[in-house]
């Protein structure tokens, strides 16, 4: 089995590294393969409407051909879920957003749930998320420690500092808001999942390795998202899309000279 797994930012091998590291040893099953497959290019820290679309614009473009890659599932690694409607959309095989498996995994094992994130710019999305999946009843919070996140270095060199406050704001979470699970609000927090699950009183979802797991199942069990709720467009155009300026200047049909 083979999941692309979309990094949606344009990393050097480093940065793709920090974030494939969110996927535990002995996870998946033996046979299954996760390529992490970086965007060309992106947006800058997703703070607003006007970045999300270049989000979206940049992780379709980079999933489009996956099918054809010979990949049987994508998952994007962003709890914004950015692309996932398009991906589904243009692919057959199963596109999994963590967004959208944290969330409801979440009203799996409790009532009401809480996200901890890094900073209260990036609350558009989760509201916008949760009025699309049906799930603003079982939202308890939204509680960010408000530090502008770092995407490729993530916690490095301030681990200690930053484990603490996100537990201090999940606590406050669950005894102020009445949450009774907590969601990491973003896959390059996930180095703070160990301590923050050895920390807190109640479940602690980690997105990324519960979106690549659950591709996995569902590929297993052969299923794929519904044709009738996302239909096959009638006319590829991919072109346009592959159209998109890469971070090197060039495109995709176009690539940058040397």
């Amino acid at each position: 089995m083979r999941i692309k797994y979309i990094i949606p930012f344009p990393f050097d091998e480093a940065g793709v590294r920090a974030r494939a590291a969110q996927i535990p040893e002995g996870l998946l099953g033996p046979d299954v393969d996760v390529d992490f497959v970086p965007v060309r290019n992106s947006c800058f820290l997703l703070d607003s409407y006007y970045e999300s679309i270049l989000f979206d614009a940049y992780i379709a473009e980079a999933g489009l051909q996956a099918e054809d890659e010979g990949y049987d599932a994508v998952v994007m690694d962003t709890v914004s879920d950015s692309g996932l409607q398009v991906l589904r959309s243009r692919l057959s095989i199963p596109v999994i957003g963590p967004g959208q498996v944290a969330f409801h995994l979440a009203g799996v094992l409790g009532q009401k749930f809480s996200v901890v994130t890094m900073w209260d710019t990036w609350g558009f999305f989760y509201r916008k998320l949760f009025k699309e999946y049906g799930l603003t009843d079982n939202v308890a919070s939204i509680r960010a420690v408000n530090i502008p996140p770092d995407v490729e270095q993530l916690f490095a060199g301030k681990e200690e500092e930053m484990y603490q406050r996100l537990t201090d704001e999940a606590m406050k979470a669950i005894e102020e808001d009445g949450a009774d699970v907590i969601v990491l609000g973003s896959t390059t927090m996930h180095q703070a999942a160990a301590y923050l699950t050895e920390h807190l009183p109640c479940p602690l979802i980690n997105p990324g390795p519960a979106a690549v797991a659950f591709a996995e199942t569902v590929v297993r069990l052969g299923l794929s998202h519904s044709k009738l709720a996302f239909p096959t467009p009638g006319t590829l155009q991919d072109e346009k899309l592959f159209s998109l300026v890469g971070a090197d200047g060039g495109t995709r049909l176009s690539p940058a000279a040397g």
